[in-house]
């Protein structure tokens, strides 16, 4: 059992030199690699230099897995870690034990002098994210790497996306094993730490970030072809299907609890102008703050004001959109606005049904992020500029959304529906539409989108963010499964 692990550690402004002898002490690490752009200091017996500033370079991965002569490497993520005194002697047993390519687990942190036990998700066919956590310490078998190099190509000269490249290639062929165990300690708010650039919850669609982002996505879409779930940018027509409407769009405004904000996001739907009839239809899912009072009261003056309470009691978000969209109220197309946000103008209604008839299942615009009293705050201008004709329904699969205002075409809406759950039910759409159908997009603001404490993704607790992706992932997974099963049908047609 000695010496079967190489470590590979990033040395960052604020690294421990005391972390490689701790490191070397354990009969199981026979050398370490620690990639730095320059030393000041000598380094212990058994540790060489991978010059680079960057741990996350395609080069760099690829000489790393080159130079591993151990039957495993340990990659230790940049942080202040201090694994646990086994940790090693459990990746390595789980690794043997199941046959994993690569096997990681849980860790806790320490904020000033709180610990705190921090899960991470099980790992999924639809864990394309290349945001997924590991945790601060993941094991590869060397083998696997090198197989996975071997069938597939080394890694592209990317700069940021070497080890999102390297652990999908894995993926293709082996198993990803989450050993559920707290392994390692890690420090937070360190003031020398360095972050990563997709950590902050809007920071895929920074522009700061576009040229990070080509790469994720360069590396997924590559990923979705190896694995058979790539989609050419050939949509399909939509089905023609004679139904009635009563009119010709609605807005639909799911609500519970926001007597605060409902009464201006009903005027702002009901302020639109445009040379169709629409309505506006609020679903009220049993508040009990007011919200209803407010409702009835705006009813009485506006006629176009559909309000409607679900007999039943357990819907979520996806749930009371359900209640719309099959209700008779409903129009042709279906518009979507927050309890909480805003229309920015009162042509969005107007420019949004007029990108529908253009053959778009779906139709998405862009929105600027304001407080809770609406004023601009960082990073401003959401547009998802990352999405493209050609690629957007598959780098799909990597991000977290699609983006607001969203409508849609009711007959096809219909047929799909939306889960009965209150995060992540518009992304599911969004994917289950965009795999056969065009979606249409308008890249500049149309909507007021309020970051406040009533978010639904608003100060997440790690056990809340965890059940949040892990559904993303299943979600991911689904449509994975359900594209690869399109596509082998339809190679079998041609």
């Amino acid at each position: 059992m000695k010496n079967r692990i190489t470590v590979v550690i990033f040395r960052w402004k604020g690294f421990q030199s005391g972390l490689l002898d701790e490191l070397l002490r354990i009969p199981l690490v026979g050398r370490i690699l620690m990639v730095a752009s320059g030393m000041e200091t000598p380094l212990p017996e058994r540790c060489e230099v991978i010059p680079a500033a960057d741990i996350h370079s395609g080069q760099v991965w690829n000489d790393i897995v080159a130079r591993v002569a151990a039957d495993y490497l340990l990659y230790v993520a940049p942080g202040k870690v201090r694994p646990d005194l086994r940790a090693l002697e459990r990746l390595l047993s789980t690794a043997v034990e199941t046959g994993a390519g690569l096997v990681y687990a849980d860790y806790a942190e320490l904020s000033g002098k709180i610990t705190a036990d921090h899960p991470v998700n099980d790992y999924q066919e639809g864990s394309i994210r290349d945001d997924f956590d590991f945790g601060p310490l993941i094991l590869v078998e060397t083998a696997a790497a090198r197989q996975a190099l071997k069938k597939y190509g080394a890694i592209p000269p990317y700069r940021w996306a070497g080890w999102y490249d390297l652990r999908l290639k894995i993926a293709a062929e082996r198993e990803l094993f989450h050993l559920p165990e707290s392994l390692a300690l890690v420090v937070k708010n360190d003031p020398g730490q360095e972050e990563k650039p997709n950590k902050e919850h809007f920071s895929y669609v920074d522009p700061q970030n576009r040229d990070y982002q080509r790469e994720m996505e360069a590396a997924a879409t590559a990923h979705l072809k190896r694995i058979g779930a790539w989609l050419p940018p050939v949509c399909k027509e939509i089905p023609l299907v004679e139904q009635f409407f009563p009119v010709e769009a609605s807005v639909v405004i799911p609500v519970r609890n926001r007597a605060r904000t409902i009464a201006d996001a009903v005027k702002s739907a009901l302020a639109q102008k445009a040379e169709f009839p629409f309505n506006v239809i609020v679903v009220d899912n049993y508040s009990t703050d007011g919200t209803g009072k407010l409702l009835e009261e705006l009813a009485d003056g506006f006629p176009r004001l559909k309000i409607i309470t679900p007999e039943r009691r357990d819907l979520s978000i996806g749930g009371c959109w359900n209640e719309a969209v099959f209700s008779s109220h409903c129009g042709r197309y279906a518009v979507q606005l927050d309890s909480d946000d805003l229309y920015g103008a009162d042509d969005v209604l107007a420019r949004l049904v007029g990108l529908l008839r253009t053959g778009c299942a779906l139709a998405v615009g862009s929105y600027t992020l304001v407080d809770a009293g609406l004023r601009e705050i960082p990073p401003g201008l959401i547009d998802h500029s990352e999405w493209s004709e050609e690629n957007g329904r598959n780098n799909l699969l990597r991000v977290n959304g699609i983006g607001a205002p969203r409508a849609f075409d009711t007959a096809v809406l219909r047929q799909v529906g939306f889960p009965n759950v209150g995060y992540g039910e518009d992304y599911a759409v969004a994917l289950r539409l965009s795999r056969k159908y065009r979606v249409g997009r308008i890249y500049d603001s149309l909507y007021l989108c309020r970051r406040w404490d009533g978010n639904t993704d608003a100060v997440l607790s790690v056990a809340q963010a965890n059940r949040y992706n892990a559904y993303k992932d299943r979600l991911r997974t689904i449509e994975v499964r359900a594209r690869q099963t399109m596509n082998a049908k339809e190679g079998c047609r041609r």
